[in-house]
């Protein structure tokens, strides 16, 4: 089941690829200077049978050439399919763009990011033909952040860390910190990133610490920012107004920027809700929706 946490911990890569710079790092390999990162299609289904989906497809090309792919994928638990199918994913990613082909798994527990590991090796009789062995990043490897000057000079690693961190016992620490970094970035920055976390961090405790800290402004005085006025609204108009308000803006604004578009009767239809509950199930669908009208359609 794809859930909102999921499509987070794959999706930062695509939408801020200078994240792979530190995450190389971590994971002891080089990553070319100057590479350019393009986003290429998920979908790995040949003719019709089987629908095999990559999470994110990301083909990074050094200025010099000899570039590689990288098939990122987001592991909530243990799978014993997965195995095949990752080994799947990257023979047939080498096979149609001629490239090598890297496998990174993002986990958000110690337990699955261990089993991720692997090896995964496919044979008979003793023989092995194939063995995959995944780049993984989890809690053992993501480092916590809780400096602030370190949060402001890389936003998207110190939101990577923070996502990664939700269960962290410093975690409330953690996203003090990167709201702080925030409260000095640019509009665009904080509204990606408040909203990146708001779905990331899943229905976690760590998730209301985010959306106080977030709502109460502290960070932001007098810059005018979405969440400054949606809590100076929710004063003015009542709390529970206040919040729908800002919930249907942030719907509105993930499928800006998931290039969907949104006729003006939708997204009149989505501002104008005030039920909390809807807004939260539009918010979800929003982060995996193809079309606006899945919005509002429980099975989509």
């Amino acid at each position: 089941m794809v859930t909102s946490t999921h499509e987070t911990s794959h999706r930062i890569f695509q939408d801020r690829p200078e994240l792979l710079a530190p995450v190389f790092q971590i994971l002891g390999l080089p990553l070319p200077a100057k590479a350019t990162v393009d986003v290429l299609t998920p979908d790995a289904t040949e003719i019709r049978p089987l629908e095999r989906r990559v999470d994110s497809v990301l083909r990074v090309e050094p200025p010099d050439g000899g570039g590689f792919l990288l098939a990122i994928e987001a592991q909530g638990r243990r799978d014993p399919d997965k195995g095949s199918s990752w080994t799947y994913y990257l023979g047939y990613l080498r096979a149609k763009f001629g490239l090598p082909a890297l496998l990174l798994v993002v986990c958000q527990d110690r337990t699955t990011a261990t089993w991720a590991a692997g090896p995964f090796a496919s044979g008979y009789g003793g023989w092995t033909a194939v063995r995959v062995h995944p780049l993984v990043l989890g809690p053992d490897n993501v480092p916590v952040i809780t400096d602030q000057a370190e949060a402001k000079r890389d936003l998207a690693m110190a939101a990577f860390s923070a996502m990664t961190h939700g269960k962290h016992p410093d975690a409330p620490a953690i996203l003090e910190v990167l709201a702080k970094a925030l409260g000095t970035a640019d509009p665009e920055s904080l509204s990606y990133y408040s909203e990146l976390l708001e779905i990331g961090l899943g229905d976690t405790p760590a998730r209301d610490i985010w959306r106080n800290l977030m709502a109460v402004g502290t960070y932001f005085p007098g810059r005018g920012t979405l969440v400054e006025t949606t809590f100076l609204e929710g004063e003015a108009k009542g709390e529970a107004k206040g919040r729908a308000e800002g919930k249907a803006e942030s719907v509105l604004r993930v499928l800006a920027a998931r290039g969907i578009e949104v006729p003006e009767a939708t997204a009149r239809r989505v501002l104008e809700c005030t039920d909390s509950e809807t807004l939260d199930q539009w918010l979800d669908r929003a982060v995996t929706a193809a079309h606006v009208e899945e919005l509002f359609t429980p099975e989509a």
